[in-house]
């Protein structure tokens, strides 16, 4: 009898053979479909060109296909909201986005907190954003004491006048005659009754810190402001909502938006309509909750854009004047 331990699963198989390369059959280059081709590509151009010839010379491919389609959809909508995180205004993209609204392409600026603290930063001190790993072990972090205090003002002026913490902001900040105000959307929006609203988690946003800052006033602001955008999203169908650089808070108010929406249109006797959205992201990255809570579920159809605030924008903006030419 041998000692031998009997293999588990029987005896070894044997060693699959390897595959025979004449059973691929190769087909020829010209009979087969293609995703690229040369007329297509980028154009090299002379520095004298114009602005039309460099957006023309851009390759027709993924992001810049992505750029002319959110830029016509853009060009046509008759509405369009802008969603604005912090780095999109402290890096000077005010400007573009109150040239946009002045053009008509743009309805209303939902905010941020600290979108709207930049904003009112640059309008009061042409200047912004500070240096946090710097103040912050040294107590001088967050204590800027005119955005505190204006913000508080604001806030309790929204609660007692009924109108909107963004609206309260921008007239409060219009008020002080700020030199920079023609670089503030906050400023612009005020100036041309466009609407604004401002969307803050409490202790998220420096002006939180300062010793004006009511909570129950805050919060009762951008509460309004939540209800007010709902309204605004309501009327957005046929529209677009832009949201450039806001990873968390404003595609989760957006979608709650969207969702009372249509939970009041299932209730009186609209169930089954859905709003058409064309919805965009811009970013740097890209975030879970901007791709799934902007772009997939409530949108009819979402473009997906990432790269630097700073390029990007100016790019998409070009593309929208292009499309809105053509279109006139």
């Amino acid at each position: 009898m041998s000692d031998a331990p009997t293999p588990p699963h029987g005896p070894a198989p044997e060693p699959q053979p390897a595959f025979d390369p004449a059973r691929f059959h190769p087909a020829p280059l010209d009979g087969r479909g293609h995703l690229v081709e040369t007329g297509r590509f980028a154009q090299p151009i002379p520095l004298e060109a114009s602005l039309e010839d460099f957006l023309g010379s851009l390759p027709d491919f993924l992001g810049v296909q992505n750029l002319r389609a959110l830029a016509q959809a853009i060009s046509q909508a008759p509405r369009t909201l802008w969603g604005l995180g912090g780095h999109v205004v402290k890096v000077g993209l005010g400007p573009l986005l109150c040239d946009l609204a002045a053009r008509g392409h743009a309805q209303g600026f939902v905010l941020n907190g600290a979108a709207a603290i930049h904003d009112t930063e640059v309008a009061l001190q042409g200047s912004t954003s500070e240096d946090v790993g710097g103040g912050l072990f040294e107590g001088t972090y967050g204590t800027a004491d005119e955005t505190g205090r204006l913000f508080g003002v604001a806030a309790e002026r929204a609660v007692r006048a009924g109108i909107g913490f963004g609206t309260a902001l921008g007239r409060t900040l219009l008020e002080r005659n700020p030199p920079n105000a023609k670089l503030s959307v906050l400023c612009h929006a005020a100036t041309h009754d466009i609407p604004v609203t401002i969307h803050v988690a409490v202790g998220t946003d420096t002006v939180h810190m300062h010793p004006a800052c009511d909570g129950a006033a805050l919060g009762a602001a951008t509460h309004a402001d939540f209800l007010r955008l709902a309204g605004l999203v309501e009327g957005l169908d046929g529209g677009a909502y832009v949201n450039v650089g806001s990873a968390v808070i404003l595609p989760e108010v957006f979608l709650k938006a969207v969702a009372m929406v249509h939970n009041a249109w299932a209730n009186e006797g609209r169930a089954g309509e859905q709003l058409a959205i064309t919805t965009g992201n811009l970013d740097m990255l890209r975030h879970y909750r901007p791709r799934v809570n902007v772009l997939q579920r409530p949108a009819a159809k979402g473009y997906d854009i990432a790269g630097q605030h700073e390029y990007v924008l100016p790019l998409l903006r070009a593309h929208i004047l292009q499309a809105a030419q053509a279109q006139a």
